[in-house]
């Protein structure tokens, strides 16, 4: 698999509130996107597991075909997605480590759309965005991060060397 690069990060103080894009931002181990309203405790989604909430991320160009097929303008921030990635294959990603510059993730599980989303956009975006919603990641290794970092696979032998769990004490991804 080959690497790609980080384009956008977006974060949102609060639930519902506008996503701020933002050249840099610390991702914080256990936690997220320092600032973002899943960091802070808050969010639509804030009763999932924490795995699972931690920080969203979306390809450029699946943004890109959603708002093609649904024929409405959508700035990737409109997906309330953090991230958003391009030359890599993110749904690989799910059940894996990998690497956004410095910072050590474990994709835990694809990101479908909701209805929710729909409400704040006021677009029928939940059947086109179906396959294209992104993955969700936990964050293992934080670090400060910088749009056109490298977004990469990382091994099994390299994450366990950078202090990750694994084996029996591996996360497990939920497949939606």
């Amino acid at each position: 698999m080959t690497a790609g690069s980080l384009l956008e990060i977006w974060l949102s103080p609060a639930a519902a509130a506008p996503m701020r894009r933002v050249p840099t931002a610390r991702l914080l181990a256990g936690r997220g996107l320092d600032g973002d309203r899943y960091a802070l405790g808050g969010g639509t989604w804030a009763q999932y597991p924490d795995s699972e909430k931690q920080l969203t991320l979306i390809d450029a160009a699946d943004v890109a075909a959603v708002a093609a097929e649904v024929g409405v303008p959508l700035a990737p921030g409109d997906t309330r997605r953090n991230l958003v990635t391009t030359g890599i294959d993110l749904p690989s990603l799910v059940g894996r480590w990998f690497a956004v510059g410095d910072a050590l993730l474990f994709g835990a599980k694809r990101c479908p759309p909701c209805t929710h989303l729909e409400r704040l956009t006021g677009a029928r975006l939940v059947k086109a965005m179906v396959h294209r919603g992104g993955v969700n990641a936990a964050v293992f290794e934080g670090a400060e991060i910088t749009e056109g970092a490298v977004v990469r696979p990382v091994s099994e032998e390299e994450a366990a060397r950078r202090g990750a769990p694994t084996g029996a004490d591996r996360p497990v991804p939920r497949l939606v």
